[in-house]
């Protein structure tokens, strides 16, 4: 039966896709899985396919998802376009593509590859010597890498080929190294990394090599892209091509060599059995002719390979035993819940013995209860979660009524499937909450760090967030202690925290943990207000007057300023000297309800600047550009979002254009 699709939704949903593609592809940060992602463009697809009159160029489906970015260095127009390939999510649809070629080139073979999941790379080699190194950009155009890919071991600077050759691969980080990576970052006390795609992508951009060299990337070539002179036989049989390559020591992507569609569906089943046992992620298997010649035949659009297609595994997912449902508690209050398995399973090349059981609701839709077999998936291969039951036990595990902590009654709120612990002096809750307001996103103290939070709390130093800022009263007693350190680190942490007193407001609302209130929102609820007394005082009808602050969340802040206890360390905190006064309504409010999109290099302001500054003045920044979008603010070397802007007929002003509009 024939969906009936709407242009609106259609927009709607090009929108949501280019913004998804921004995140994986520009800033290493995608926001859902892979099979997520991948099921929007199925339905983009389908939507196209029902009403082609509406695809157009700046559709997801036309073009390839990234652009190149120019901290790395040089932008290279690519000698060989790099495009994508062709997914398929179904063993029926590869047989399909099989027998169409097999029905043009009878005597076709095919190669069946490991689709690693990590960067494309070319490397361009003249007379056997690696001339140059480039990402993959946007397809067209890249990012001259070639001092980063010089320090990588699998990239051989010679060959023995003679003339030109261009070989295309995958860029990557082994499981091994992505620990190593994260165990470092965590001694320091630094931030993580997500998952060794994103690191290795990041690492490849590094403008100093010697940062490449120490995290271990790795690479295999998966494709020669051209070959001239004596090298041209190489352009003849993929997989030959790569033996011989591999011959003389140049790392190549694991393939085998397929006669029939039913070989090929084998080989793609094996590496789908063994993908957790890889010291990679892998993302897929790929299919190509083996005759380089027979591609050119069945060509696949200007954003595809021409005959190539991958076919894209669904989510690993394995049955555990749960062994036991924990709940926590969270820096707000809220508990938290946890299924731990009887026995560990490897998913995605980790072993896994925990699972997210995200709240009561939950559970109660899938049935789970301690003693219950189940079925866990790692979610975007990266947090697992439970999806189903297989085996219930025929009860439910029961909400808790007391805080695992301190035991102090719980209540659910109202509207939510939240239970929290509503005492503010629960030891669980304090620390998460102190560590929280101590945090970057929050009132950013430098080096104070939960490690410390959590001693102070048990030495009896802090009971709430004032008692922060009556540390320097216990200076000498610290450092006899020891608890922070010596002498210097005990003086640095503490001029930190006094320093913090002068941040803008928001952060210290954001510090405050109020439930359903983020940094984003206090920014724009700080808006609203001269100071945060004034806040205080506000009505929840006041407080839903503001955009995107909802009933929940009004009620929330309007109940939190309504606590004596609250109010009372409002007081304390403002006496020792603690910044309440807004700062955005001093600003003006020139851009009120204006969404502005910065692009390239502007004169005066940087990237971060502009956007405080628009945001200062009542503006919202944000970093696509869609038909919400009021203006693209653009510098130099503007691309993309400047030609997506014109495209959609939104005015683009210059820098000196926005301090017109400032005022200024």
């Amino acid at each position: 039966m024939e969906q009936q699709y709407t242009k609106t939704a259609y927009e709607q949903l090009k929108q949501t896709i280019d913004e998804h593609m921004n995140h994986y592809y520009n800033e290493d940060a995608p926001t859902i899985s892979d099979f997520e992602y991948d099921t929007l463009m199925r339905e983009l697809k389908n939507m196209e396919a029902e009403h082609p009159e509406w695809v157009s160029a700046d559709s997801p489906t036309q073009k390839i998802g990234g652009v190149a970015k120019r901290e790395a260095g040089v932008t290279i127009t690519h000698h060989v376009p790099m495009l994508s390939i062709q997914d398929l999510f179904t063993e029926e649809e590869v047989t399909v593509w099989v027998g169409q070629v097999k029905q043009m080139h009878p005597d076709a073979r095919f190669s069946v590859e490991h689709k690693i999941d990590g960067l494309s790379m070319s490397l361009r080699y003249q007379d056997g010597v690696l001339t140059l190194a480039e990402t993959r950009g946007d397809g067209t155009v890249g990012e001259d890498v070639t001092l980063n890919a010089k320090v990588i071991p699998d990239v051989r600077q010679t060959i023995r080929e003679t003339d030109y050759v261009e070989l295309r691969g995958e860029v990557y980080m082994s499981h091994e190294d992505f620990e190593k990576f994260n165990e470092r970052q965590e001694s320091l006390g630094k931030k993580t990394a997500a998952n060794p795609r994103n690191l290795a992508a990041g690492t490849l951009r590094q403008l100093n090599p010697e940062i490449t060299k120490e995290r271990g990337l790795r690479m295999f070539i998966f494709n020669v892209q051209d070959a001239t002179g004596a090298s041209a036989h190489l352009m003849e049989n993929h997989t030959v091509g790569l033996d011989e390559l591999a011959a003389q020591g140049v790392a190549v992507v694991p393939h085998v060599c397929c006669e029939t569609a039913e070989e090929v569906l084998a080989a793609i089943h094996a590496i789908g059995e063994h993908r957790g046992d890889y010291d990679y992620d892998i993302d897929g298997a790929v299919v190509k002719i083996e005759q380089i010649a027979y591609r050119a035949d069945f060509p696949a659009g200007s954003k595809y390979s021409a005959g190539h297609i991958a076919y894209k595994y669904p989510p690993e997912e394995k049955e555990v035993e749960i062994e036991e449902v924990e709940v926590g508690v969270g820096r707000t209050g809220k508990m938290t819940f946890r299924a731990r398995f009887k026995e560990p399973v490897r998913l995605c090349g980790t072993m896994v013995q925990y699972a997210t059981l995200h709240n009561m609701d939950y559970i109660e839709s899938l049935g789970i209860d301690e003693g219950c077999m189940a079925v866990c998936r790692k979610q975007g291969e990266i947090i697992p979660a439970i999806i189903r039951v297989t085996k219930p036990t025929g009860t439910v595990f029961p909400a808790p009524r007391v805080c695992p902590v301190c035991g102090h009654p719980l209540s659910k709120e109202e509207g939510t499937a939240d239970i929290c612990c509503d005492n503010p002096s629960c030891p669980a809750q304090l620390k998460r909450t102190l560590a929280y307001f101590a945090s970057r996103d929050a009132m950013d103290i430098k080096a104070f760090g939960s490690t410390y939070v959590d001693t102070l709390v048990e030495e009896g130093y802090l009971h709430n967030y004032t008692d922060i800022y009556r540390l320097r009263e216990h200076r000498d007693e610290l450092i006899e202690k020891g608890i922070m350190g010596k002498e210097k680190n005990t003086d640095k942490i503490l001029a930190a925290i006094e320093e913090s007193k002068h941040n803008p407001v928001d952060k210290f609302l954001t510090g405050l943990a109020i439930r359903n209130v983020g940094k984003a929102s206090a920014k724009e609820i700080m808006k609203h207000f001269a100071n945060l007394m004034e806040l205080a005082d506000a009505s929840v009808e006041q407080l839903t007057q503001i955009p995107d602050v909802g009933g929940i969340t009004a009620e929330c802040i309007h109940e939190y300023f309504a606590d004596a206890e609250n109010r009372k360390l409002l007081s304390e905190v403002a006496e020792l000297g603690m910044n309440m006064e807004s700062e955005q309504t001093a600003q003006g409010a020139a851009l009120a309800g204006l969404t502005i999109v910065v692009t390239g290099t502007l004169p005066t302001l940087g990237r971060k600047e502009a956007a405080e500054l628009i945001e200062n003045n009542g503006g919202k920044c944000t970093g696509s550009v869609s038909k919400k979008t009021s203006y693209v603010l653009a510098g130099e070397a503007a691309g993309s979002k400047l030609d997506k802007a014109r495209s959609l007929g939104i005015p683009v002003i210059t820098e000196e254009e926005l301090f017109v509009m400032l005022g200024q």
